[in-house]
């Protein structure tokens, strides 16, 4: 559940003057998201210290450290630019827990925000889309503890390990069913002082709702999954942890919308479409 004292924390780009690559930082303290107060953010320094990746740009006339803007301003990105992605297989209830800790690595490159683009293959086959609770990592750690894997914590956002069925099959790795281009979208926002032990999940496939599960139905929680990432590498500011997910899924389809949902965070919705990649001619 959302403590009182929870703020969320986006990435964002103004939308006048449009600048590319141009990204701020806003917070907002609202207790409720769709309140009035909710939709009135503050510019703020990075909450990435020490990540150039995540530094925010000059300062323009209105954003400024300070200076409050109203949402409609501007379009909200993927919360951070992370250096590494992470996802944990098989990580639902006992049996997942029955098994040794397993991550995969998603390439940093397949992050996309809120609304932009799931880009499918002609070829691909069977893709799932899985709403999973995100760890935003806001400090360079290693070594974490169970007693202080929390101070790594930035906060909680929503992620979609956008999953190739028939690819897994094939590549023991996961990279190709895992990393393709558009296949991690996360956002809107990071939610800090989250109680993640409970936390309805599930997803809305074309406005059908899913069956829903539960953040308790992970198999290794939060911590745990902190301290087995970080004893055999170093976590960086912005990194990104999905956790697993628990509830149902159904195939996307070019056409589709996904809209994964985590209480106390929100919705992350996108439009899944044809890849534009291949409708560009060959040059070769």
């Amino acid at each position: 559940m959302t403590s009182p004292r929870a703020r969320r924390i986006a990435r964002v780009r103004p939308f006048s003057p449009a600048t590319p690559d141009e990204q701020f930082f806003v917070a907002n303290d609202a207790v409720e998201f769709a309140s009035e107060a909710g939709r009135i953010w503050t510019v703020v320094d990075s909450p990435f210290p020490g990540s150039p990746a995540n530094g925010s740009s000059a300062e323009r006339p209105g954003w400024h450290a300070g200076a409050q803007v109203l949402e409609g301003t501007f379009t909200f990105l993927a919360p951070s630019v992370p250096a590494n992605v992470f996802g944990m297989a098989h990580n639902t209830g006992q049996p997942g827990r029955d098994l040794p800790a397993q991550a995969f690595h998603k390439a940093a490159t397949s992050v996309i925000g809120p609304g932009d683009a799931i880009e499918l293959a002609s070829a691909i086959g069977y893709v799932d889309p899985e709403a999973e609770l995100t760890v935003v990592v806001g400090r360079k750690v290693r070594g974490l503890t169970l007693e202080n894997a929390r101070d790594a914590i930035l906060g909680f956002t929503i992620g979609n390990d956008v999953s190739a069925r028939d690819l897994q099959k094939t590549d023991e790795l996961w990279i190709s069913a895992k990393s393709q281009d558009t296949f991690t979208p996360a956002g809107p926002w990071v939610v800090t002082d989250l109680d993640d032990r409970d936390l309805s999940i599930g997803i809305v496939h074309n406005g059908r709702e899913l069956r829903t599960a539960s953040s308790a139905d992970l198999g290794w929680k939060v911590d745990e999954i902190l301290v087995y990432l970080s004893s055999f590498m170093t976590l960086h500011p912005g990194d990104l942890v999905l956790t697993g997910f628990p509830a149902e899924c159904a195939p996307i389809a070019p056409g589709d919308v996904v809209t994964c949902r985590i209480e106390g965070i929100g919705e992350l919705s996108n439009p899944v479409i044809a890849a534009s990649w291949e409708k560009i001619p060959s040059l070769i």
